[in-house]
């Protein structure tokens, strides 16, 4: 296949009948019932702006012409540079198109050719990069784990040193302090050369959490400000989740996943009208035997085609979730989880999803095998987003013509042209005659997974970074470990 990336909108699940009425909810929700907002800065940015504040509740309703003037304020498409030669790894987020990536954050890791877990580290984020900087259908890399041997005040800006010096993909990250903000920010300022230049194609971004329902924590809020003025991309999802934090209907959650991130749209257009701002949506559901959280559920799949749908709708990019799995391994149940809500995700348009490689076991461990299993996965749902090319040299009418009755068209020119762009190649899928893959060892899709992940991870990995880059951050950025930037 030549193309990383593709046009979807094939898939809908809600018609314009159902688009309208949850918009026209959601708007309701804004201005009669309203959200809460916990701290008095960005309260006055919308009393200012002509909300409805009670600040002793803390709650701002909108009206519906608010609400429309300010989420128009946002870029319709928001471009996620990468570091490659000719815009190779970028993303352009928007519209229909779909790109895949991994999600964030899970606090454990299972190893290569592992069915254990353990705590992440450090280094994991390091060889994350490296697996997805080798793999061709995974588009940019969001912080997947969590350093548990690190203090708080040091993740921000080590979980994206780590990962920028190890793949020219673009790298998402969640942020947990403003002093670790500040430090990535001058780290990837380093790294473009200035300020401006990182402005002018951010190869980072950043996530920050609205809390469902309705609710714009003062932690967060402030991290998501800090971003905004700063001019880069922003992630404003949240997570509803069906009969626990949202209403158990599909329809009722996506109102209130809507209302929460578009509150959060709002408040990143007030602070910098037309800061680069994504929709988001990581909205599930949970099991109401035990309120557990669940990750491989359809309804997920459902959920975050119906974001797409809506994100259309208001001409807003949109971070959507798919591709996870509540299995504990890498068995059937994980590839078909992941392959179902990533499929009507992609299909619907969910253009920046992320989850869509590597999460088990409810989002609690990333995995080293299923990096290159959904890498497998996701080539197969890129070719689907891709469709069907029709035009006069796809329809081959003279070439039809041309061999006519009983003929074949394998040597043809034409097939030659097409077999590579029209049919994925798998790259993990086993296609060979039951004898030859006897003779190799009858290796089953899990233990191919591990030989390449294996093989990348043993493969010598060049530091992304220049030596006397990584010497100058090491210098200039307070809390970088040494280590992460080692040559």
């Amino acid at each position: 296949m030549e193309k990383k990336n593709g046009t979807a909108g094939y898939y809908k699940p809600l018609n314009d009948k159902d688009i309208k009425l949850i918009h026209e909810t959601t708007l309701r929700v804004l201005s009669e019932v309203g959200f809460e907002v916990n701290f008095d800065e960005a309260r006055q940015l919308f009393k200012q702006a002509g909300a409805e504040v009670d600040d002793d509740a803390r709650i701002v309703r909108t009206s519906p012409e608010l609400t429309l003037e300010l989420i128009g304020r946002a870029p319709s498409t928001v471009t996620l540079y990468g570091r490659g030669d000719d815009g190779e790894y970028d993303c352009e987020i928007g519209g229909a198109r779909v790109y895949l990536g991994t999600g964030g954050t899970a606090l454990n890791v299972q190893e290569a050719g592992s069915q254990d877990a353990r705590p992440a580290r450090l280094d994991d984020i390091a060889n994350m990069a490296r697996m997805v900087q080798h793999l061709d259908n995974i588009h940019f890399y969001m912080l997947n784990v969590y350093p548990n041997e690190l203090p708080a005040e040091r993740v921000d800006v080590n979980r994206f040193a780590a990962a920028l010096n190890n793949t020219r993909k673009h790298v998402m990250g969640g942020i947990y302090t403003l002093e670790g903000v500040r430090n990535v920010i001058k780290m990837a300022e380093m790294i473009a050369g200035s300020p401006e230049k990182l402005r002018e194609k951010p190869f980072l971004s950043f996530v920050t959490c609205s809390i469902s329902p309705f609710k714009l924590d003062e932690q967060y809020g402030r991290l998501a400000m800090e971003v905004v003025r700063h001019g880069l991309p922003l992630v404003v999802p949240s997570e509803p989740l069906c009969g626990a934090t949202a209403p158990v209907t599909l329809a009722g959650n996506l109102v209130v996943q809507i209302v929460d991130t578009l509150a959060g749209v709002m408040l990143a257009q007030l602070v910098n009208p037309g800061s680069p701002t994504l929709m988001g949506c990581v909205a599930s559901s949970v099991d109401l035997r035990d309120m557990k959280y669940l990750s491989g559920a359809v309804e997920m799949g459902l959920i975050n085609a119906g974001a797409a749908q809506m994100a259309q709708f208001y001409n807003l990019p949109v971070y959507t979730t798919a591709g996870m799995s509540d299995a504990k391994i890498n068995d059937s149940q994980s590839g078909y989880e992941s392959a179902i809500t990533t499929a009507l995700v992609a299909l619907a348009g969910g253009n920046c999803i992320h989850d869509a490689a590597g999460f088990l076991e409810f989002c609690l461990t990333a995995s080293y095998d299923k990096l290159v299993i959904d890498n497998e996965i996701n080539g197969m749902l890129m070719r689907a987003v891709s469709g069907i090319e029709v035009n006069e040299k796809t329809l081959a009418y003279d070439l039809i013509k041309q061999t006519g009755p009983g003929g074949h068209f394998v040597s043809n020119r034409h097939t030659r042209r097409y077999m590579r762009r029209e049919h994925y190649q798998p790259s993990l899928s086993d296609r060979r005659d039951r004898e030859l893959w006897a003779a190799e060892g009858s290796k089953d899709t899990l233990q191919r997974a591990t030989e390449q992940a294996q093989a990348i991870l043993n493969g010598k990995g060049e530091p992304v970074l220049p030596a006397p880059l990584r010497e100058a951050i090491l210098k200039e950025v307070s809390g970088v470990e040494t280590a992460i930037l080692a040559g």
